[in-house]
């Protein structure tokens, strides 16, 4: 075995975790690796004062390490915030496991992986996300409690994508209303950006109301059974971002909107399923707000998969999920009133209201 010294000075300038410009003040995260199963993950803890951290695994092929660790720092602070802001009593928390899921997940990874979670004592909760499913999340129920997104059959909530879809759709028609006057997409040209679960279903709903949809994802065959199955049209041009449409709705991974994108986009409503859509959420925000392109909080709009899988914790039925999951529609509209009166960006607005939230529980909880 060889191992790479390192010098003080050195090591001062790696700061692999503290040093991370996604680093904000999270409490924790966790390093997860199994030699026999492959397994590599890391689960990160950013916030626990509302209650346990809950947020889904996603199983991604990374460029290299740091790219994953970002990932699950941004991912896990974001669940912070969706929580807070949707009222729910639980903390922000992300995992992601490193490799492709189509060809390196194996049950025997999942189990393992299910076993770190379970070793942290129920302070994260972990759900689905991309690269993961409803059979995994049953797979690590059998090694511990600290999960939601068990099958229906299991006594879970099921698969949380289509409740996740029609909070963004909530969140759609409100930006609608706020920009054009009216929450009704008829005739609307809408650029959905990912189709998968959840952007299937979102584009089910908006061609169901008349709107013009148009579709790109990176899976051609994708692309052509979605648009087939609802009518919608593939988009065909060079650059999606300068489409002539109302409202682009990025369902895909995040950043998309970021310095090489943000001065072409034409759209004038962004509000999709995706996380952490804006690249830099202070400058990017201000831009836009700049612009007069009015964007959708993503980790407001997109919060109905948690709503419904805090079900599960706090018992629930599936209508009172949709019946919360509705009212991200006030709340979004809630939230450009007070952008507009304070003179904030949306997303400040937004993170403002989920900040005071869990400032004001730890004053309670400090009693």
């Amino acid at each position: 075995m060889t191992a790479e010294f390192l010098n003080a000075k050195d090591l001062h300038k790696i700061d692999p975790v503290f040093g991370q410009i996604s680093f904000d003040n999270h409490e924790q995260i966790v390093f997860c690796n199994d030699k026999d199963t492959g397994l590599k993950a890391i689960i990160g803890i950013h916030n626990t004062v509302l209650g346990p951290a809950l947020g889904g695994t996603r199983m991604w092929k990374y460029t290299n390490e740091w790219e994953a660790l970002n990932d699950v720092l941004r991912l896990s602070r974001g669940m912070t915030y969706k929580s807070a802001i949707t009222g729910l009593n639980l903390g922000g928390g992300k995992a992601v496991i490193m490799g492709d899921s189509k060809i390196d997940k194996t049950p025997a990874m999942i189990k393992k992986f299910g076993e770190f979670v379970g070793s942290l004592s129920g302070r994260y909760i972990t759900a689905e996300d991309v690269g993961t499913t409803t059979a995994d999340m049953d797979l690590i129920r059998t090694v511990t409690t600290s999960v939601t997104g068990i099958s229906e059959s299991n006594g879970g909530s099921g698969n949380p994508s289509p409740v996740t879809a029609y909070g963004v759709y909530m969140g759609m028609k409100a930006a609608a209303k706020y920009k054009f006057g009216t929450e009704n997409l008829e005739g609307k040209k809408i650029l959905v950006q990912g189709i998968g679960h959840v952007g299937e279903t979102l584009v089910d709903l908006i061609t169901k109301e008349g709107a013009q949809v148009e579709i790109t994802d990176i899976n051609e065959a994708r692309l052509y059974e979605v648009a087939t199955k609802y009518g919608a049209k593939i988009y065909t041009g060079n650059d999606l971002y300068s489409a002539d449409v109302d409202i682009y709705s990025p369902c895909a991974l995040g950043a998309t909107v970021n310095d090489d994108t943000i001065n072409r986009i034409k759209a004038k409503v962004i509000a999709g399923a995706a996380n952490n859509q804006l690249a830099n959420e202070v400058i990017h925000g201000q831009i836009l707000k700049d612009k007069g392109i009015l964007y959708a909080p993503d980790f407001l709009i997109n919060a109905g998969g948690i709503i419904n899988v805090y079900a599960e914790i706090a018992g629930y039925d599936s209508a009172e999920s949709m019946r919360r999951t509705e009212n991200i529609y006030n709340t979004t509209l809630e939230i450009f009133d007070f952008a507009d009166a304070k003179g904030l960006t949306t997303y400040q607005a937004a993170l403002s209201i989920a900040e005071n939230r869990i400032a004001e529980r730890k004053r309670e909880n400090a009693k």
